[in-house]
């Protein structure tokens, strides 16, 4: 009998079907947790004013020859006032740059643990170790340890890769924008309960208690989600991924022929180790350079989509709010990335969108003053196809390694484009020159984003590739076709 690829068995499962409802269910709900973590600091560590005790609330200004020795705050139950921050902006914005810098780190780490241990027990692992850090820094009684635990929090409690990865690797080539767009909602839904939270409860040591604790339910992930079948055929565990395929049948009231399962083949991971894989990718100049391109999107994308949400709380109006529309913005701009994806592949809408969002952001700042409403809608325009091309990103980089390096090189693109996000939290610091800058620095980096995209190949309804040798030639089926004939 004909060998099975495990792409023909996924085809035959519905993305609505129970098992993987249930699935989206829970990929959602890790995703909001992730989006609570990783921007909680713009509104626990909020700007306050404050003033020298001898003098009336202003402006935040201070001389460099300033000789006070007591501050008082306009809300004593702040980050800055509690940790004395008066005069230290660097360091209320450092907080979203240490979060940056460790969440770059630890997804260094993450890939590898999730190709090696399993897609599952990592985003476990990643779950709840995140949230238990997360309620100590909420009891952080010094600054700077508040700042180690904010680092060490955003470095090993990343839920967000492992989880993503085994989301696409259960779905077949075709379902896979849709599948991953619905799951992405979850992003969404995280983005509006972060201001809600910290609007509702107010004290920032609370908002932190409340948005972590439940992460300790990420246990019962044991219990209610399964290993990536894709990754077990790697590892040689076969008789597991068909047991997972058979109870998804099962649940989805699908019959799928036995033999056709336990004839299923998968080119096995022989266990040479993360550093040897790494070679044996980066040996193809192909891959090397999808790597380098695949960082500049991150780059671009975490700058400008993390820079954006940051900076609403400046706009005009209530900044709760502000920030919970511009989160709904993402909801719209999932349903047009799965619209284009699905019939208009990758490549083209990813340079449309930076190139667009970078025209967004460019002519924000010269906009007529007395237009207020133009520069808001605008603003939320730029922020939509900042969305849209970070969400092509995160699924066009998975598509363009090989099965036992997914993992691994998507967390290392995505951590070295991190980048952007470690610059994204001092944005506001530009406005001293200008208050136009941050919109065009963003611009800027819109469009080197959408210059590079020329260099990559179209994988639209391109099957996940396993080994190198499909990953090179990914966006040339007839090649592939006939060196498997």
């Amino acid at each position: 009998m004909k060998p099975t690829d495990l792409e023909d068995v996924l085809q035959k499962f519905a993305i609505f079907g129970r098992y993987h409802r249930e699935l989206l269910l829970f990929v959602a709900l890790a995703y909001a947790s992730n989006a609570l973590y990783c921007s909680n600091f713009i509104f626990a560590a909020e700007e306050v004013k404050y003033r020298c005790a001898d003098e009336s609330f202003g402006n935040n200004t201070c001389s460099a020859d300033s000789t006070c020795t007591e501050w008082v705050y306009e809300n004593p139950n702040t980050f800055v006032a509690e940790f004395q921050l008066a005069c230290q902006e660097w360091k209320r914005t450092l907080v979203g740059t240490i979060r940056s810098l460790g969440y770059m780190l630890g997804l260094l780490v993450i890939g590898p643990l999730s190709d090696r241990l399993g897609r599952k027990k990592a985003l476990v692992l990643t779950g709840v170790t995140g949230g238990v850090l997360g309620v100590a820094k909420s009891f952080s009684p010094w600054y700077w340890l508040y700042i180690f635990l904010e680092f060490i929090e955003s470095a090993v409690g990343d839920i967000c890769s492992p989880i993503f990865v085994l989301s696409i690797e259960f779905v077949a080539t075709k379902k896979r924008v849709p599948y991953s767009i619905l799951c992405g909602l979850g992003y969404c839904l995280g983005g509006v309960l972060l201001p809600l939270a910290a609007w509702g409860i107010g004290y920032w040591r609370n908002v932190l208690r409340v948005i972590y604790a439940p992460a300790l339910l990420f246990l019962l992930y044991i219990y209610v989600i399964d290993e990536s079948p894709r990754w077990l055929l790697t590892k040689g565990k076969k008789e597991k991924a068909i047991e997972i395929l058979q109870k998804a049948a099962d649940k989805n009231k699908l019959e799928i022929n036995k033999g056709v399962l336990e004839n299923l083949y998968c080119e096995e991971d022989k266990g040479i180790g993360f550093i040897n894989l790494l070679k044996i990718t980066f040996g193809s100049r192909t891959l090397l350079c999808r790597c380098l391109i695949c960082i500049v999107w991150w780059s671009s994308s975490t700058f400008v989509n993390y820079g954006m949400m940051i900076n609403s709380v400046s706009l005009q109006g209530n900044k709760y709010i502000n920030y919970a529309l511009l989160s709904l913005v993402d909801v719209p701009a999932c349903f047009i990335v799965m619209y284009i994806l699905i019939y208009f592949k990758r490549k083209i809408p990813l340079i449309l969108s930076f190139i667009l969002g970078a025209i967004l952001c460019l002519v924000q700042p010269f906009l007529p003053d007395y237009l207020a409403w133009l520069s808001v809608v605008v603003y939320m325009l730029g922020k939509l196809m900042s969305s849209v091309y970070f969400n092509i990103t995160y699924i066009y980089t998975s598509e363009l390694f090989p099965t036992y390096t997914r993992n691994s090189m998507h967390a290392l693109c995505s951590s070295l484009g991190r980048i952007g996000s470690i610059l994204a939290p001092q944005t506001p610091l530009l406005m001293v020159y200008w208050t136009g800058l941050p919109a065009l620095v963003f611009g800027a980096a819109a469009l080197v984003g959408g210059a590079v995209t020329f260099l990559v190949p179209e994988t639209g309804n391109e099957p996940l590739p396993d080994t190198v040798k499909e990953a090179e030639i990914v966006g040339q089926s007839g090649k592939k076709m006939a060196d498997q004939s």
